[in-house]
């Protein structure tokens, strides 16, 4: 899968992608990522990417031409554009297993005041947000969003099972996990975990799943399965502006 991000800050996206599982997997070829330096397609000598908003108010707005010439240059046959801005659709699991079926993602990262609503409006194929508070820049959004996608693409995580029960998969969160020592300060793991029985141990793990999601995350109740149909999400904003 094909990873591009378009930013006026390239330098805060390029450390992440070079380590851990992201960076091991572009090594291996499972993904490829490129970060791109929107003040290429800038306008006049001083590469002025920005202006002030038409209305007056404070700050300033990514113009609309800049930011059509680095899409277009960027976009290619394949490109699935995505604007990250406080605005957009919520970002969940749901969302990541849709993202990961596509093969080529684009990634706009706002800044300043904000961007030219005709962006929104005629250039990118959906907008995300990562919740419900305003950063700085798309550009820790875009790596968010970038990150829970690319660790979906098969041969990215070592152990393919490794996210088939954890939280959102199923649409609960996921059962506590416990490890070595067996006693620490007083704290035991839980007899069952070490009773050697597979039928018991699940059991109890789809139980502790629907208590922790009861306990911390009501509002996902009743969602069990859920992710799995991602794709048939009515919510998934494909093509729509945001509100």
């Amino acid at each position: 899968m094909r990873f591009d991000l378009i930013t006026l800050h390239p330098e805060i996206c390029a450390a992440p992608v070079q380590h851990s599982i992201i960076g091991r997997a572009r090594d291996a070829g499972h993904i490829s990522v490129a970060v791109h330096d929107m003040r290429r397609w800038a306008i006049g000598r001083h590469r002025q990417a920005d202006d002030t908003p038409y209305g007056g108010g404070s700050g300033m707005v990514l113009r609309v031409d800049v930011v059509d010439r680095a899409i277009d240059a960027v976009r290619g046959e394949t490109g699935h554009v995505v604007l990250m801005e406080p605005s957009g659709v919520p970002f969940t699991q749901r969302q990541a297993v849709r993202l990961a079926s596509l093969e080529h993602l684009v990634f706009v990262c706002g800044h300043y005041e904000g961007i030219d609503d005709r962006v929104r409006q005629h250039l990118v194929d959906e907008t995300l947000s990562i919740g419900d508070y305003v950063l700085t820049g798309g550009e820790l959004a875009a790596l968010v969003v970038l990150d829970a996608v690319a660790r979906l693409i098969p041969g990215v995580l070592g152990n393919a099972d490794s996210i088939k029960d954890e939280s959102f998969s199923h649409g609960l969160l996921e059962y506590p996990h416990f490890t070595r020592p067996r006693s620490y300060r007083g704290w035991d793991v839980p007899g069952v975990l070490i009773s050697g029985h597979h039928a018991r141990i699940a059991r109890w793990r789809k139980e502790q799943a629907r208590l922790r999601t009861l306990a911390i995350r009501p509002d996902l109740a009743g969602q069990e399965g859920s992710a799995s149909h991602a794709g048939k999400d009515p919510d998934s904003g494909v093509g729509e502006p945001s509100a």
